[in-house]
């Protein structure tokens, strides 16, 4: 079986929202539902939390992730770019278990609701392609992407 690693990003220190990736949703933070589908999902072998604080740690952990590290400061800083954390990632996989898995769905806390058979087909498709190297989800909006980048 393939190495399928869901990693999901929970940065502390948000500016705009404070705490936003641990804001309760129905009760539940929004890291759990992230957590959640990952690991209902027939396609994802682990759960993997990237955090910068040792709260948002605990909390990826009582949900049922893995947390084998905590990011560092460089890769979480409101300017810093998910190609920082995946690679510090990746980093850190061959460094302490001798591999890099081959497949990282990325998932992010701030969309809590998604449909897992949509996660395990976008897994299924990437790997019956061998000349894709990255697949990104979207869906249709009911106006024009346009309307998102005019200012009133």
């Amino acid at each position: 079986m393939n190495d399928i690693v869901a990693i999901i990003p929970a940065r502390a220190g948000s500016k705009s929202i404070v705490d936003k990736n641990i804001a309760l949703l129905s009760g539940h933070p929004l890291i759990a539902y992230s957590i959640a589908a990952a690991k209902i999902s027939k396609k994802i072998n682990r759960v993997i939390v990237s955090t910068n604080s040792q709260e948002y740690a605990e909390i990826a952990k009582q949900y049922g992730a893995e947390v084998p590290f905590i990011r560092p400061d460089k890769y979480s800083t409101n300017i810093s770019t998910d190609k920082g954390f995946l690679v510090h990632a990746m980093q850190w996989f061959e460094e302490n278990e001798g591999s890099v898995p081959e497949y990282w769905v990325h998932l992010r806390p701030t969309t809590p609701l998604r449909e897992v058979k949509i996660i395990d087909y976008a897994i299924d498709e990437i790997m019956s392609n061998d000349s894709a190297t990255s697949l990104r989800s979207g869906h249709k909006t009911p106006e024009s992407p346009l309307k998102w980048f005019v200012k009133n």
